[in-house]
């Protein structure tokens, strides 16, 4: 309730879509977004849509998971620092879609769990980030169910004549919660038609500690006691000299982007872009905090180096003769690389399960325009290949034995294709009808090659499924900056190769396997958003409800016809993810923006979601669904100073509002669930000269102990960040 009233105080509604720089309510009606694939105002658009374009948000964050989570708008769990897994709407995982430069980032393997891959996107090089709320399959297809994360790097600048200009900037970032040091160029080499832009970051992070400030009612919350050693040849268990360092959480990771722009005429493009990621290892940190029986559960835990290849040609043409007058294909390929290593305490077998993903996607986009409106027609094609292996090793003899693969160990494949339209209709000069259809099909062939292990009782998973998505809403732009939009879309979400034959634990005596019985998700949203915008300031709201059919719930299960089976060694009961009856997901969001004086200003935004599902008996809570969440700031900005002082915070989430078979991670949380907690935070940024920027910043100022819900590793503790950004 202090959150919900703090919130208020300041603002009683809160703006539905507000850029960052813009200043005027023409300007700010008028924003361009690109979620739409073409370039659109966003007062033609009736969805939410976030667009976060301030350069001091988006690039000076440890990771792009960070940018959602500062920005107040997104809620973000996480299961160790080189992680992070977005939540829209009560939505999380492989019920969000993430795209880079127009290219799905979701694949095959996409679980319904917690994710870290959005961190493969190197947010130094960042340009702008995008926010759909709500189902988006008419544009964007399979996955996205509680909406899209829009990520686009920066495209290499043209020089203005046919002389070539050489542009470069070199980035510098130290953090001390955890030993954060960051470095990145990047390089624009262009004349009038040629442009190369280069980019490189290089991250290290070491363990890092959280506060130590912690309310008495839970004195030990979050404090790592002990940490596994190998000595002389045996797991020892220590004593962590400050229970405060989350010991074995740092990792390294390095990112390379090349792009090539070739613009032979002002009206056709030509772009070619190359993406690496590739990190350390990453320890999985929660499960190296678990215990029984007083000793620890694993002595190993980790992610192999998480690898994502990227390369991309997009051609773009505008001013076609005809009825179509842009057009736009983007064809690409993605080879991707993920591995989970783990290894019991005092235990001499160590498992590898490792996952090897190639996919191949086209998409070709039309766009007719006119004084009445605009047309978009789409294809869209990809095909995903998932190759699946896994071998135990015995570290004291060398020896070599099968153990179960994480998915079907035989050729296993997935296809994902789609045609599509989008209208935008000005009825007058106010109102504005948005309506589309996408028709999509799905297609999944997984082979078991090797059931001796587990038994299953089937060799082959065989799916193609058939889908009709749409969307239709009318917008009202009228005078003084008020704005009303009502909308209503479907969404749905095939199962993947992760839902249909993954098997894997949870946490100990806990295991998932695969039901190939199991069906597509689908959602029908409503909202209504309600806005004014001035140039002294901004209100408005957001509002929601989302019947979610099909909801694939994790339950218990039987497996050839038993409750409870041995793996890994360990009496475990099944569960398996189910098509449950139903389930329905609302909330709100409110945020706002008041003009204090000339340069500072006071923007607040707060967001409730709830979530429940029906199992045809009983009502339960509904997984992935966060506390209430926030953010309250005061900024001054001028072009050489920016400095901001901020508050986050977060609302309970108690256990009666936990799915406990679910994804929530009780066993992380306190007794009670997770406390509410509020952050106090300070940011500037200082650019003396054109060339010269220099950024500090303290995060959790009063030392804070807290936890995001379902994480399993505390935040940091009182933070202090340097940063200097030199243009060469």
């Amino acid at each position: 309730m202090r959150n919900l009233l703090l919130a208020f105080l300041f603002f009683v509604m809160s703006v539905n879509l507000m850029a960052q720089n813009d200043t005027t309510a023409k300007q700010l009606q008028d924003v361009t977004v690109l979620s739409n694939k073409f370039p659109t105002l966003s007062k033609n658009i009736v969805q939410r849509v976030d667009v976060l374009t301030d350069k001091n948000l988006i690039n000076q964050q440890a990771n792009t998971a960070d940018i959602l989570t500062q920005s107040g708008q997104v809620f973000v769990q996480k299961s160790q620092l080189g992680g992070g897994s977005p939540v829209i709407r009560g939505f999380e995982a492989s019920r969000v879609l993430l795209m880079v430069d127009g290219v799905r980032l979701n694949n095959a393997i996409f679980r319904a769990g917690h994710l870290q891959n959005i961190i493969t996107i190197d947010n130094m090089i960042l340009d702008r980030v995008e926010i759909n709320y709500g189902p988006s399959s008419t544009l964007y297809g399979t996955d996205a169910l509680g909406g899209v994360v829009n990520m686009f790097t920066r495209n290499p600048k043209l020089n203005e004549d046919a002389s070539w200009k050489t542009n470069a900037n070199l980035i510098q970032r130290f953090a001390s919660g955890q030993n954060e040091n960051r470095t990145h160029l990047d390089m624009n080499i262009a004349n009038n038609k040629w442009a190369y832009l280069t980019s490189f970051t290089n991250s290290s992070f070491g363990n890092m500690r959280q506060g130590g400030n912690r309310t008495s009612a839970y004195p030990d919350f979050g404090k790592r006691f002990f940490y596994v050693e190998r000595v002389n040849g045996l797991d020892v268990a220590q004593v962590n000299d400050n229970p405060n360092i989350q010991r074995e959480t740092g990792y390294h990771q390095t990112d390379l982007i090349q792009k090539v722009l070739y613009k032979p005429s002002e009206n056709v493009e030509h772009l070619l872009n190359v993406q690496v990621s590739n990190s350390s290892n990453i320890n999985r940190y929660d499960r190296l905090t678990e215990s029984s029986n007083g000793l620890p559960t694993y002595a190993e835990w980790y992610y192999g180096p998480q690898k994502r290849n990227l390369i991309s040609y997009k051609y773009a043409v505008k001013k076609l003769q005809g009825y179509f007058q842009e057009a736009f294909v983007i064809v690409n390929y993605q080879n991707l690389e993920e591995s989970r290593i783990s290894r019991k305490f005092k235990s001499n077998n160590k498992d590898f399960r490792i996952e090897k993903v190639n996919v191949a996607g086209v998409n070709a986009d039309l766009l007719h325009t006119d004084a009445k409106g605009d047309l978009h027609i789409g294809v869209e094609s990809y095909l995903d290949f998932v190759n699946s292996t896994a071998h135990r090793l015995n570290i004291s003899t060398n020896a070599l034995s099968a153990i179960t693969t994480r998915y079907s160990d035989g050729p296993t494949n997935m296809g994902y294709h789609a045609l599509y339209v989008q209208q935008t209709k000005f009825l007058n000069p106010h109102w504005v009808l948005n309506g589309g259809l996408r028709f999509n099909v799905v297609t999944m062939n997984a082979q078991f090659k090797d059931t001796a292990l587990m038994h299953f009782p089937f060799t082959e998973a065989k799916q193609t499924y058939g889908a009709l998505t749409g969307n239709l809403g009318l917008a009202y732009n009228g005078a003084n900056g008020y704005r009303v939009s009502f909308g209503i879309s479907s969404g749905f979400r095939a199962p993947n190769i992760d839902d249909l034959t993954k098997v894997f634990d949870t946490k100990t005596g806990y295991v998932v396997v695969p039901n190939t019985d199991l069906k597509p998700e689908y959602t029908y949203n409503g909202e209504l958003n309600v806005s004014q915008i001035t140039k002294a300031y901004t209100w408005g709201a957001s509002v929601f409800y989302t019947v979610f059919k099909n909801a694939a719930v994790v339950d218990k299960y039987t497996f050839n016809g038993h409750s409870k089976i041995l793996y890994q060694g360990v009496m475990s009961d099944v569960y398996a993810p189910q098509n449950k009856a139903s389930a329905v997901v609302y909330g709100f969001n409110v945020n706002g923006k008041l003009e204090l004086m000339y340069n500072t200003s006071l923007s607040a935004t707060y967001t409730f979601t709830k979530g429940t599902y029906k199992d045809g008996i009983n009502t339960m809570p509904l997984d992935h669904i966060p506390p209430t969440y926030g953010r309250i700031g005061l900024k001054h900005g001028t072009a050489k100073l920016n400095a901001e002082l901020f508050t986050m915070f977060n609302g309970w989430k108690h256990k009666s509002d936990y799915n406990l078979n679910g994804e929530d991670n009780e066993q992380y949380a306190t007794n009670d669930g997770m406390p509410s907690w509020m952050t106090l935070n300070f940011a500037s940024n200082y650019n003396p000269s054109k060339k010269l920027s220099v950024g500090f910043q303290v995060e959790n100022i009063m030392e804070k102990n807290y936890r995001y819900f379902a994480s399993g590793i505390s935040a940091v503790g009182r933070n202090f960040i340097v940063s200097c950004k030199i243009a060469l």
